[in-house]
Formats: C-alpha cells, structure tokens, sequence
C-alpha cells in the first residue's frame, strides 16, 4: 500500500466530520434515556429495548466510519471498530437484562421479565434480533478473520442466540404458530432464526474445542447449547427434533468423558 497523502486525508476527515457529531448526539441521548430509566424505573424493560435499538444504530456510525477509513485511506479505523465493539456489548447487556441471559432453564424462570414487554409485538421483537445479528455479523467482518477478537464472537454469537430465544413469548409461541395466527410467518422465522444460532453456537464452541484451546469449558459450553436447543423444539412440540438431539448431546457427553479420562491418565 502507497503513503496516504495529506489529500486522501484530508477528504476522510471530511467525510467522518458529519459522522462524528451523529454518533456524539447519539451518544448524548443514551446517556440522557440512562439517566432517565435511573430516576424512573417506570416502563424500564421498554427503556432498556429503546437503549438497545439505539446501540445497535450507533454501532452502525462507529462500522461506516472504518468502512470510509478502508475506502479513503485504505486502512482500518481500529479505534472505531473497538468503540463499535463496545456499543454491540452494551446493546446485548440492556436486552440481557431485561429478557435474562438464561441459556438452558425453563420458561418459567424468565417468563415474568417476558411479561413486562408484553405489548411489545412479535414483529418488533424479530426485527430487533435480525438487527443485532446483521451488527454482529458486520463487524466480525470488519475485523477480519485473523483478528484477535475473533474468538470472542464465538461467545458474543451465543449472547445473540440466548437473547432471541429469551425475546420469545414461549407460552403462546405454538398457538402463535397456528395456521390462523396473523403472526404465524414472523413467529416461525423468529424461532427458525434461533434454532439456527443455537446451532452454530454449538459447533462453534466445539470447533474451537476440537482444534485451538482444547478447554473443558468450552466442549461443555458446546453441549449446552444442544440441551438449550432441544428445550426449545421440547416446548414447541417438536419430537423427533429434541430425540434426534438427546442422541447428539449424548454423544457428545461421551465424548467429553472419554476425553478427560484420557487428560487424567496423561497426567500419571
């Protein structure tokens, strides 16, 4: 790559000018709508959904400011995706916490925080998870393959996973899957878009098992996400799925077990 000449920078710092006051102003309304939910706890879940949705949007200003840096200058803006990185965190936590980050417990456990955005439609719900996956997705891309932060969106893709299923209305997501129901096509992707991550999620955490870190934590993480998995097809009814799961989840147990007796004997 040339030297960046004083022209090509000079046309960057242009551009970004106008990006920089968008992402200050939306910086200054989260810290305003934060200070806000501190004082009034009154219709928090709803506040946190609005703190997440806006995240995200600043995710995206902190993202096209590196996609200028590599159009202009021809070099990453490591700064700004760092400043993404921690804007997609904190878009994560407000959902986390007002859905629970349960990965594997039954609906009862969260369905009260379920409860408190209950006038928050089915429609709303899904658009919210395709935006984080879609800000997730763009900035493992911005990074690169060989980043390394790469291992840590294996972690942050189960967040995503964890967060859509918890986004779920679980008991009445059969009925709302009935042919009848106006909201059948977007309950059905929803869930079809978890079943999906959990998935990945699964193998992902198994992949990096098998042929990096060989971390305990890590095939065990994998295994949950089956379990977590098969809840979901369990309460939806789906039998054959959650049977053909139990076979997999014990399969992969076996594995496990088989794997640490082989550390421990290493070990005498």
């Amino acid at each position: 790559m040339g030297k960046i000449t004083q022209e090509q920078r000079n046309r960057y710092f242009e551009k970004v000018k106008e990006h920089r006051k968008t992402i200050e102003a939306g910086l200054a309304k989260e810290k305003t709508l934060l200070d806000l939910l501190s004082k009034d706890d009154s219709g928090a879940a709803y506040k946190r959904l609005k703190l997440s949705n806006d995240a995200l949007d600043l995710c995206s200003w902190y993202m096209l400011v590196n996609t200028l840096s590599v159009s202009l200058l021809g070099i990453k803006n490591e700064d700004y995706l760092l400043e993404a990185r921690k804007t997609l965190v904190r878009a994560i936590k407000y959902i986390e916490d007002t859905v629970s980050g349960y990965i594997d417990v039954p609906y009862s456990d969260y369905e009260a925080k379920v409860e408190e955005i209950r006038d928050f439609d089915v429609e709303g719900r899904f658009r919210l998870l395709r935006k984080l996956g879609f800000a997730v997705q763009s900035l493992e891309d911005a990074f690169g393959e060989n980043s390394k932060y790469s291992a840590s969106f294996i972690e942050t893709w189960g967040k995503v996973a964890t967060v859509g299923k918890n986004l779920v209305n679980l008991k009445t997501a059969v009925p709302d899957m009935d042919f009848s129901s106006p909201v059948r096509a977007t309950v059905l992707s929803h869930l079809s878009l978890v079943k999906q991550l959990f998935q990945r999620s699964a193998d992902k955490y198994r992949e990096q098992y098998e042929l990096y870190t060989h971390k305990v934590q890590d095939f065990r993480a994998a295994i949950l996400f089956l379990q977590a998995l098969r809840r979901v097809h369990i309460v939806l009814s789906e039998r054959d799925e959650a049977e053909t799961l139990k076979r997999k989840i014990e399969i992969w147990s076996t594995k496990l077990e088989t794997d640490l007796k082989k550390a421990e004997e290493a070990k005498k």
